[in-house]
């Protein structure tokens, strides 16, 4: 029979959630919107140093109504001459929180060890834009990446997709709607944990219902933010494992953590993207919770994971 003991949490990432546990506060769940971006902003504190990079630039684009914030990292490391690569970035925090400064570090990894341009994209979040805003924001990102590729410096015919978490969700949401509108063709997609089913009910839902960190009622609670009915769930834009059709997407990079309520959905996702023929490398990590690529700074599986993203994408573009 096969072995059922759970995997222990990796020793780095425990020392990391006793720090957090130090300071005893509410279930997640249990606060407001305001309170949960708050102590969404406090992960930034674990991305540990600054990764150089060789310009920051913000800016914005206009998608219908409003402007949508973007921020433009260059890396030291891009050659000199053609137009580089891109890679557009979408950031996680269960599409209610997160912004341009709460991942930079992901990005500034990305950028140097891909040697790619990314664009960092400030979508709109919810409960104030419910979905489908971050979906129409994160496609409108990746058209503007194309429409405006000179002046970004940018080849709009090597364009990457990565997101982590709820961005790991508009991520693959994202590159299905750039098949089902007929582009931005997209090279290479990196899903970091993402959700991909929102009536997901596998045994990862259950194993680590209780987290650690992303507990199953805290998901529900994003969901709750997120969607205007409950059967919008069902919506390809919001449950991207229940499209119809996954052939003709791009090559994909799919990480999944052991002890995450959506890691049994992540690799389903794997598994329907390998049946419909798309190339996709699996980096299933055990002993180590959602979100962990946010603790660079004391986890060493945390920087080495977040490394090999940014080389695989670099290496879809060689």
């Amino acid at each position: 029979m096969p072995d059922s003991t759970p995997t222990p949490l990796d020793p780095q990432i425990q020392a990391v959630l006793e720090d957090l546990a130090a300071t005893p506060a509410p279930a997640p769940n249990t606060l407001t919107v305001a309170e949960n971006r708050a102590a969404g902003r406090a992960f930034a504190s674990f991305a540990g140093d600054v990764v150089p990079v060789r310009e920051v630039r913000d800016t914005t684009f206009r998608n219908g109504d409003h402007d949508v914030p973007v921020r433009v990292y260059t890396p030291l490391t891009l050659a000199a001459g053609a137009p580089a690569p891109v890679t557009v970035f979408l950031h996680g925090g269960g599409w209610v929180f997160g912004d341009l400064d709460s991942q930079d570090h992901y990005a500034r990894v990305v950028a140097t060890r891909s040697r790619t341009v990314v664009v960092s994209v400030d979508y709109r979040l919810a409960p104030e834009h419910r979905f489908p805003g971050a979906v129409e924001d994160a496609y409108a990102a990746l058209r503007w990446v194309e429409c405006d590729a000179r002046a970004l410096g940018v080849d709009p015919g090597r364009i990457a997709l990565f997101g982590e978490s709820a961005g790991g969700n508009l991520a693959a949401v994202t590159a299905q709607e750039a098949k089902r509108r007929g582009g931005p063709a997209v090279a290479f997609q990196a899903l970091a944990y993402p959700a991909t089913d929102r009536f997901d009910d596998g045994a990862s839902m259950y194993d680590n219902a209780a987290g650690p960190l992303l507990t199953r009622p805290w998901l529900e609670w994003f969901w709750g933010a997120y969607l205007n009915t409950p059967d919008e769930g069902a919506d390809p834009r919001v449950s991207p494992l229940r499209a119809d059709d996954l052939t003709g997407l791009p090559a994909a990079f799919v990480v999944t953590a052991g002890l995450d309520p959506l890691r049994d959905q992540g690799v389903r996702y794997v598994e329907a993207l390998r049946a419909a023929g798309v190339p996709v490398t699996h980096r299933a990590v055990e002993g180590v919770p959602h979100a962990f690529l946010s603790f660079t700074r004391d986890v060493r599986v945390a920087r080495d994971v977040l490394n090999e993203t940014g080389d695989a994408i670099g290496a879809a573009f060689a």
